[in-house]
């Protein structure tokens, strides 16, 4: 019996979110292909609807700011970026709730 891990890999043996797509789209008016993780066009599409933008623009966005020559990897480190920014927005937003000393601020006593 298989587990379903193994039910959820693609023909390459690894699972779907890890397997490398290549799609073509257009920024700044041209068109171009890039490729990315599964997880990571379905985190850049989560991102941009949540924006109010398609894709395209979003990538044009992440092109015209990037600092690598890479799109792809400039794609990876904006989503990253983005995530990294919420995790740290909402740890803090906790922090601040909390009535555990554990957490309280350091401070005379």
């Amino acid at each position: 019996m298989q587990s379903d891990q193994c039910r959820d890999r693609s023909e390459s043996g690894y699972p779907r979110e890890y397997a490398v797509v290549k799609r073509s789209v257009v920024v700044g008016g041209h068109k171009t292909s890039v490729s990315l993780e599964d997880a990571f066009w379905t985190s850049l599409k989560d991102i941009a609807t949540r924006r109010g933008m398609t894709v395209s623009t979003q990538i044009a966005s992440i092109d015209n700011d990037r600092r690598t020559n890479n799109l792809s990897s400039a794609i990876r480190l904006f989503v990253l970026e983005h995530f990294r920014t919420r995790a740290v927005s909402t740890m803090f937003i906790g922090e601040r709730q909390t009535t555990s000393p554990r957490f309280a601020p350091l401070g005379p006593e």
